[in-house]
């Protein structure tokens, strides 16, 4: 495949907006206080990572995910060669990387994480578990600060922490969906330690033990956040939306405390007037800023 010409990426950038505007309302919503060079590369690192996941977890009948990732891969080593040169991603990205001067490495931590879920459906300790989170998670994180202009190692250890926050998050709001699917992210130490069953990741009532548990891996994902947010004041722009993603995700994390932990016989998901709440005043801190400076 010959090099792509500027429309021909200007379109790939604007089918990856598209794709991560369908897969992620939140996401979607900080991505848009960017200015528009770094939100579409972050439209096309989003575009990618939805694609490592979808193949992980919505595998297309008759393909291997294993294999599809290895394609994955190899298009993202040899930019527009590979069964996924025609992808959009594959030329969004490829731009993106070279316009930022982003290591490849992360993306492929990113392929490696996905690989996990093929291969690993429960996690003894949370060492363990925290390598599965910095492959796609923190990875991500190191690549959005990148992106926004910080590489120094402090940036990227706070970044690390943000993107180990922002999973555990995750885990802990989708437990019961998990665990459906054949998965428990939860360690298996934790899990004994507290007397909690898998059985119990079932059911519609969460027990005592499972609350304490739960307060236990709660307290956990809050001090990452606590470390991870030191990032934000760090990047040289794009700090509104790092702002907005930490204020999305802390605050579903709140809100699983505020219900005593009890994400077995709800979902917990942020409403549209608070993801409205959060925007606004975020917006409003950015902008007293700006008029104190």
């Amino acid at each position: 495949m010959s090099q792509p010409t500027d429309s021909q990426i200007e379109s790939a950038y604007r089918q990856c907006a598209s794709l991560t505007r369908a897969a992620s309302s939140n996401f979607y919503i900080a991505f848009l206080s960017l200015p528009k060079e770094l939100r579409r590369a972050i439209y096309a690192t989003y575009a990618f990572c939805r694609l490592c996941d979808d193949i992980v977890d919505e595998p297309e009948t008759g393909r291997d995910p294993s294999i599809e990732l290895d394609k994955v891969e190899l298009s993202l080593s040899g930019p527009y060669l590979g069964e996924y040169a025609t992808n959009p991603i594959f030329t969004a990205l490829p731009h993106a990387i070279d316009q930022f001067d982003l290591d490849t490495k992360y993306f492929i931590d990113v392929i490696d994480g996905c690989r996990m879920d093929i291969g690993t459906d429960r996690y003894e300790t949370f060492d363990d578990l925290r390598i599965y989170c910095r492959r796609v998670a923190s990875a991500v994180g190191i690549i959005c600060i990148s992106i926004f202009g910080n590489r120094s190692p402090e940036a990227v250890r706070y970044a690390d922490d943000l993107g180990i926050a922002f999973q555990l998050t995750n885990i802990l709001r989708d437990i019961q969906e998990d665990y459906q699917n054949g998965r428990v992210y939860l360690p298996q130490q934790d899990l004994k330690r507290f007397g909690v069953s898998e059985a119990e990741l079932a059911g519609e009532t969460p027990s005592d033990s499972f609350r304490e548990m739960m307060r236990f891996q709660l307290n956990r994902a809050r001090r990452y956040y606590e470390s991870g947010e030191r990032v934000i004041p760090m990047a040289t722009r794009g700090r509104q939306c790092l702002d907005l993603m930490c204020g999305f995700y802390s605050r579903i994390l709140a809100k699983i405390e505020a219900c005593d932990a009890d994400v077995l016989s709800q979902r917990v998901n942020l409403s549209t007037s608070e993801k409205l709440s959060i925007t606004a005043g975020v917006g409003w801190r950015w902008a007293i800023r700006s008029v104190i400076r």
